[in-house]
């Protein structure tokens, strides 16, 4: 081989080899998980994909184990690396899920919580008596929970207010709203309060919205889907539950199924899952990982 022509095989060789080695770099960059941080929209909240839910029939699931199970649990989904976890004031488990999460710097996770929208109540009286029953300075999320009528925007005007002047005292870092049945999921299209909205999603619209607000018939999947599409494209972050269809789901395929449906058909950002054992947080990782693929 001339000297020229080995100069140029080696030109062509290290070319191709580093093109071979971007190429891998890009693969592994591409590759999504359930603990990678996502952003919920324009809203700038990074939380992971897979978020812990405390709140399996309002939180008795979870509650049964006993604080010293609960925290256990709590451990091993921040040491395989979930860093979202959610409660809700109705549920049985903000202060037990406060105490679980102590040992853990403040700023190395998010914690999400729903306030009840009551009329005659100081939205910042409750949100006080929230951040103290879950030893927190601030909420990274905060949700008007369970609504699930047609009108809601307008009869919790007094609730975003509240939860506007939280925002201003970083007492809450992000607003937002879970929805339940198409009358309400219908007014999140367009809505310029929310900057994140839970949906429920799986793939055969078990514990998913129809007309009558968590009634007994399976949800419209389609129009859920399209709801969810919408308000993605207007910046808006997508946070969906009830994967497991409210815990109807006791085959592993279902399972895969619903997760595969809500991150490749739905296009979510992130879900949350109650759990109860270890296994349970293995296997949604798995799952995950796998609707991601």
């Amino acid at each position: 081989m001339s000297p020229l022509n080995r100069r140029d095989f080696l030109k062509t060789t290290i070319v191709a080899g580093a093109a071979a080695s971007v190429g891998t770099l890009q693969l592994h960059a591409a590759r999504r998980t359930a603990t990678d941080m996502v952003t919920l929209g324009d809203s700038g909240m990074k939380v992971t994909r897979l978020a812990f839910g405390t709140g399996s029939n309002n939180g008795h699931v979870q509650a049964a184990l006993g604080q010293k199970e609960f925290s256990r649990l709590i451990a091993y989904a921040y040491d395989h690396g979930i860093r979202f976890f959610e409660t809700a004031e109705a549920y049985m488990t903000p202060g037990m899920l406060g105490e679980a999460l102590k040992p853990y710097p403040r700023d190395s996770y998010q914690l999400m919580n729903k306030v009840t929208t009551d009329p005659g109540v100081n939205p910042q009286s409750r949100f006080d008596e929230m951040r103290r029953v879950s030893q927190t300075e601030y909420f990274d999320i905060m949700l008007l929970h369970w609504q699930h009528t047609g009108d809601w925007m307008e009869e919790t005007k007094h609730w975003q207010e509240g939860m506007l002047e939280a925002q201003s005292k970083q007492i809450i870092k992000t607003r937002g709203a879970s929805v339940h049945g198409l009358p309400a999921l219908r007014q999140v299209p367009g809505n310029k309060f929310l900057e994140v909205a839970m949906i429920r999603m799986n793939h055969n619209g078990t514990r998913m919205d129809g007309q009558i607000p968590d009634g007994p018939e399976l949800g419209n999947v389609p129009e859920v889907v399209a709801h969810v599409k919408q308000v993605k494209s207007e910046g808006m972050g997508v946070i969906s539950m009830k994967l497991c269809g409210d815990g109807t789901f006791t085959k592993h395929e279902d399972r895969v199924a619903a997760m595969r449906f809500a991150f490749q058909k739905a296009n979510i950002d992130c879900a949350t899952v109650g759990f109860k054992s270890t296994q349970e947080i293995d296997e949604a990782i798995d799952n995950m990982n796998l609707a991601l693929v």
